[in-house]
């Protein structure tokens, strides 16, 4: 875990280590999200980068049976 201090400006800087796992370049987005006293940043990507993120995963669920086909 890193500990980062928050300027004069409210500013803060994400530790490198963490910039670059998420592939987080100047420029990029990131959502704030205050949530049970905690802040999360989320990185924003384009529809375009998510196209295939979820191939392979197994859609198999099993289903109440009024919900069947």
């Amino acid at each position: 875990m890193s500990a980062v201090t928050v300027s004069s400006k409210y500013q803060i800087v994400i530790p490198r280590d963490v910039r670059e796992s998420l592939s987080i370049k100047p420029g990029s987005k990131l959502a704030v999200l205050h949530y049970e006293g905690m802040i999360r940043l989320v990185p924003l990507r384009p529809m375009r980068e998510m196209r295939g993120f979820l191939k392979g995963i197994d859609t198999t669920i099993e289903r109440e049976p009024d919900r069947e086909l």
